[in-house]
């Protein structure tokens, strides 16, 4: 799928800066959702685009390198790091590995999520709502744990927090609902603690997205055509009727990350094409 957001040139509004994209990587799609760009991937393309160094962590090392690979062959600066964010000892090492090959970081973007099993209160396996607890929130206490001393030591910088739409809206995903609810929380005392160390801490809330994860992930768990999803879940978005892509989640991070946003923190940003506004 063409996005015109996709092919704009970057102006250096991240020049010398080192970014940190947890969740750089990005899951398989399914048919022609295979190039379709994620989240996490498209962050990062777009750090370095706008003269970011960018630290590409997944805990898929092939897919992560993909990424940093992408990068560099459009003339940007990048490296691969594998860590998975359910495991402390991993994340440690992140901030240490930024500073060795770029320097301490003045970024740290978290995208890492998942929702995998989830359904409703009562018919829920305990292990289903404590492994998406862990890696939806647990996995971003972990990165922020470990990276905002180094951010300290550097005089600064911005955090910025995937969560959802679904933390308000409603929908029938009991642990993933309530997980997002808890980032938007975390984001909040992440903020408020930080002040006085001059490192910015904000969210952003997606909507409907037409990523991998999303299109070829769901259609393939609901065993329904891609192309059937993605025409149901554009109908559902009030502003124009499409849903939107991941490149819509990176410009929102960029500006977030940015020096434009240097008067900006504690913020939950809603990027979902109204869907939130129809609330009440």
């Amino acid at each position: 799928m063409n996005d015109e957001l996709a092919e704009r040139p970057g102006s250096g509004r991240l020049e010398g800066r080192v970014a940190i994209v947890v969740g750089a990587g990005q899951a398989a799609g399914s048919g022609p959702y295979d190039t379709t760009v994620g989240n996490g991937r498209a962050v990062a393309l777009l750090f370095a685009r706008e003269g970011a160094s960018v630290l590409a962590v997944d805990r898929n090392d092939v897919s992560a390198q993909q990424t940093a690979d992408l990068i560099t062959e459009a003339g940007g600066i990048a490296a691969a790091f594998q860590a998975d964010v359910a495991l402390e000892a991993d994340v440690a090492q992140i901030p240490g590995a930024c500073a060795e090959i770029f320097g301490p970081p003045t970024i740290l973007h978290n995208n890492v999520g998942i929702g995998t099993g989830d359904g409703g209160i009562t018919g829920m396996d305990r292990d289903v709502w404590d492994r998406i607890f862990e890696i939806n929130v647990t996995g971003m206490y972990l990165t922020c744990k470990h990276v905002i001393p180094a951010m300290r030591a550097a005089g600064g910088g911005s955090i910025v927090n995937i969560s959802s739409s679904a933390a308000e809206a409603s929908v029938p995903l009991a642990a993933y609902k309530t997980s997002k609810a808890a980032v938007n929380a975390l984001t909040h005392h992440l903020a408020t603690a930080n002040f006085r160390h001059n490192i910015r801490v904000n969210a952003i809330m997606p909507g409907l997205m037409d990523t991998p994860m999303a299109i070829g992930g769901h259609s393939g768990a609901l065993d329904i055509d891609p192309d059937e999803l993605r025409a149901s879940r554009d109908r559902m978005v009030p502003l124009g009727g499409r849903q939107g892509t991941a490149w819509d989640t990176a410009y929102a991070a960029l500006y977030l990350a940015s020096n434009e946003a240097r008067f900006v923190t504690g913020v939950i940003l809603p990027v979902d094409g109204g869907q939130l506004a129809r609330i009440g």
